[in-house]
C-alpha cells in the first residue's frame, strides 16, 4: 500500500459535526443506543471488529465508537459483532446486518482481501462501507480511517536499533528476531515494511522472522521458543509487531531463563504492555490514539447516513490500485520515560489503573502519577 503525496496527516482534533438517526436491533449482534424504534426517520449502523485476542477492540474501539455515535445522535443504535479471528464468521455477521437494513457498515476486516466480498454485498444494497483501522482491498470502500502504519513499523524498528546501539551491541555481535503480525492483515504488512526499512539499513541481522497467524500470542510464543533453541545468545533484540505478540515472546524468553531480557517492541499500548515496560520486561510500545480514530469513524458514519461525503485528508492506495479517501492519525513511540506524557496525560489510562500494588514502586520510579 502507498500513501499519496496529497497527505495531510490527521490529528486527534479532527472532527466532523453531523446529525442523524439510527435504530433497530439485530439478533446476530449486540445492540447499543437509545430507545427509538424502527420508523421513517430511524436508521442503524453496523460495527464489525476482527478479533478478541487484541485487547483494544473491546476495551477502547467499541466503547469510543458507541459513545461518539450516541453524542452525535442520541436516538441512534449501533449493531456490533466481533469476528473472533474468523473471516467466514465476519462475512456472516455482515450479511446479517445487511439483511436487517443497516445504513452504513464500519468494518475492521480480519482478512482485508476476503472482506472485499462484504463491500460488494453492501454496494449491491447501496450501503457504504468505512474501512476501519485495517485497509480492505476494495475500490468501493467509502473511506479508510487508520494510522500511518508504515510509520508504526519505523518507530518500532528505530526504537530497537537505537536501544541496541545504546547498549553497545555491535551489528556483528548478534541479531534480531522479527515477530510480525497476521499474514491476513494488510496493516501487518505495512508494520513489517516500516520496520525492515530501519533494521535493514542499520547493519543488524534479522536472524529469523515469523508472520503470526491471527495475531495469536500463543503462536508467537511457540515460535520464539524454537528460535531460542536455535539461536540462543545470538538473540539481541525482538521486534514484536504488537503487545500481544511481544508478551508471547517475553514469556518464551523468561521460560528459557534468558537474563537479562533483550529489548522487545510492541504496539497498541495495552495495559499489560505498559506494565511490562514499567518493570523492564518490554522495551517500548506504540501508542495510537484510539479515541480519535473511533470517533472519526463514528462521525463519518453519521455523515454518510445524512448523505454527506466530506473529502478525506489524504488518499491511500489499495493493493488493487484503488485510491480511497482517507484519514490517518499519528502514532507515538512510548518507552518508560514517556508513559506519563502519553497514555496517562491523554487519559487513555489513569495512574490508578496502571499503578496497582505490584507496579507501585515502578510507577514511582518512572514518575507515573
Amino acid at each position: 500500500m502507498k500513501i499519496s503525496t496529497t497527505r495531510a496527516v490527521a490529528t486527534a482534533a479532527a472532527a466532523l459535526l453531523t446529525l442523524g438517526a439510527l435504530a433497530a436491533c439485530s439478533n446476530a449482534a449486540e445492540t447499543s443506543g437509545g430507545d427509538s424504534t424502527e420508523g421513517a426517520d430511524s436508521a442503524q449502523i453496523g460495527l464489525l471488529l476482527p478479533d478478541s485476542v487484541t485487547a483494544r477492540y473491546e476495551s477502547a474501539d467499541k466503547p469510543y465508537f458507541e459513545d461518539k455515535v450516541a453524542e452525535l445522535c442520541p436516538d441512534c443504535t449501533v449493531l456490533y459483532a466481533n469476528a473472533d479471528g474468523d473471516a467466514a464468521k465476519q462475512q456472516q455477521q455482515a450479511e446479517s446486518m445487511l439483511t436487517q437494513g443497516v445504513k452504513v457498515l464500519v468494518l475492521d476486516p480480519f482478512d482485508g482481501e476476503a472482506a472485499a466480498a462484504i463491500v460488494n454485498a453492501a454496494k449491491a444494497q447501496d450501503v457504504p462501507v468505512i474501512s476501519y483501522d485495517r485497509l480492505i482491498d476494495s475500490a468501493d470502500s467509502s473511506y479508510y480511517i487508520s494510522f500511518d502504519n508504515e510509520k508504526v513499523g519505523e518507530l518500532q524498528g528505530q526504537a530497537i536499533v537505537d536501544k541496541l546501539k545504546a547498549d553497545g551491541v555491535a551489528p556483528g555481535d548478534g541479531g534480531i528476531l522479527m515477530v510480525n503480525g497476521s499474514p491476513t492483515d494488510n496493516n501487518a504488512t505495512q508494520f513489517k515494511a516500516g520496520a525492515h526499512k530501519v533494521i535493514d539499513a542499520s547493519g543488524y541481522t534479522v536472524l529469523a522472522e515469523f508472520d503470526t497467524p491471527g495475531w495469536e500470542p500463543s503462536k508467537a510464543q511457540d515460535w520464539v521458543a524454537g528460535q531460542i533453541t536455535q539461536f540462543g545468545s545470538q538473540i539481541k533484540g525482538v521486534y514484536a509487531a504488537n503487545d500481544g505478540t511481544g508478551g508471547g515472546a517475553i514469556a518464551s524468553l523468561k521460560a528459557a531463563g534468558v537474563s537479562p531480557l533483550p529489548p522487545v517492541t510492541g504496539q497498541d499500548a495495552e495495559l499489560a504492555g505498559i506494565q511490562r515496560i514499567l518493570t523492564g520486561d518490554q522495551y517500548m510500545t506504540v501508542y495510537k490514539a484510539l479515541k480519535p480514530e473511533a470517533e472519526k469513524a463514528a462521525e463519518l458514519a453519521v455523515d454518510l447516513i445524512n448523505g454527506n461525503t466530506p473529502d478525506g485528508e489524504t488518499t491511500v492506495t489499495t493493493a488493487g490500485g484503488a485510491d480511497i479517501q482517507s484519514f490517518l492519525l499519528v502514532p507515538v513511540a512510548v518507552t518508560v520515560d514517556k508513559i506519563q506524557s502519553s497514555v496517562v496525560d491523554d487519559g487513555f489510562y489513569t495512574a490508578e489503573e496502571i499503578c496497582t500494588t505490584e507496579y507501585a514502586d515502578a510507577c514511582a520510579a518512572a514518575g507515573v502519577k
